[in-house]
């Protein structure tokens, strides 16, 4: 193992390189001469057996096979990096690091965590935002918030909750009150850039199916839930963002209907590894917050 493994200062040379482009650059972040990162190089490719490099008069350029593997390298220097600082922060019980979608993080899951801290306080848990599904190989999280399908492949998952979402907008834009289908169709409608067709889906949930359906597209519904707010348009929001809104009436039903269900929230971590014990405690603590009590745990 140790006769695999190369040096650590050649591999944050050749990860430094291959994100900041140049030798110059990666010796100025690194704190070292361009000559030491030169060497640290050549050290690399001795060690390998390989050259990863194509030389030419006015830069040191990686090959395609020495890019890939610089990919491996910075998802290990990042895993390294996130485990020490986990050590230092929580030496006793361990970090666990979530990949939380902005919104329900903030809504649902945030506003829950002071009961898993004091029944876990041995645990940290970090926080960082991600919109759409990633491989765990290149990421440093130990799970993540989904929304959808439970299809993230190379995963197991825990459902946590339904997304009942229904229509919502600003009273002055709905003076009469909730609209027929065919009105709704021609009223501006806000869309999540992460669910391209939840209007479609809708409105086949109600028997009416729907072509295009032009209008501004959010990425957070944080920001929509404002531009809904300030008459920008209907709105198609789940209802555990807008709990506080409709009952102090700044946001009003756009249709006359039950929340339709348009997927679910999961808790996924990758299948490949296994469950450290900080991600046992938060998974079998959330198995207890989920809607679904008869959802099985796999194991």
């Amino acid at each position: 193992m140790s006769r695999a493994l190369p040096p650590i200062a050649s591999l944050r040379a050749l990860e430094a390189l291959d994100r900041l482009g140049s030798a110059t650059a990666a010796a100025e972040e690194l704190g070292v001469t361009q000559s030491a990162v030169s060497r640290q190089l050549r050290t690399l490719e001795d060690q390998l057996g390989a050259a990863l490099f194509l030389r030419d008069r006015r830069a040191l350029r990686l090959t395609p096979q020495a890019r890939d593997f610089a990919g491996h390298v910075r998802a290990g220097l990042d895993r390294i990096a996130q485990g020490a600082l986990a050590l230092r922060l929580a030496p006793m019980g361990g970090a666990l690091s979530l990949a939380i979608l902005p919104s329900f993080g903030m809504r649902w899951l945030i506003p829950r965590l002071p009961d898993f801290a004091r029944r876990h306080p041995e645990v940290t848990i970090d926080l960082g935002t991600r919109l759409r599904p990633f491989a765990f190989s290149s990421e440093a999280f130990d799970a993540a918030i989904h929304h959808g399908a439970p299809d993230w492949p190379g995963t197991h998952h825990l459902t946590l909750m339904a997304d009942r979402s229904r229509p919502v907008a600003a009273p002055a834009l709905l003076p009469e009150g909730p609209v027929s289908l065919a009105r709704l169709a021609r009223l501006p409608l806000l869309h999540m850039q992460t669910r391209p067709r939840a209007w479609q889906h809708w409105f086949e949930a109600q028997g009416a199916r729907q072509g295009a359906l032009p209008g501004p597209a959010f990425d957070q519904f944080t920001t929509m839930i404002q531009a809904a707010l300030h008459g920008l348009g209907v709105a198609l929001l789940p209802d555990y963002l807008t709990v506080t809104e409709r009952a102090s009436g700044a946001l009003v039903p756009a249709f006359d209907a039950a929340p339709v269900s348009l997927g679910a929230y999961h808790l996924v971590w990758p299948s490949d590894r296994p469950v450290s014990p900080a991600l046992a405690a938060f998974r079998d603590w959330l198995a207890t917050q989920a809607e679904d009590e008869d959802e099985t745990l796999p194991r």
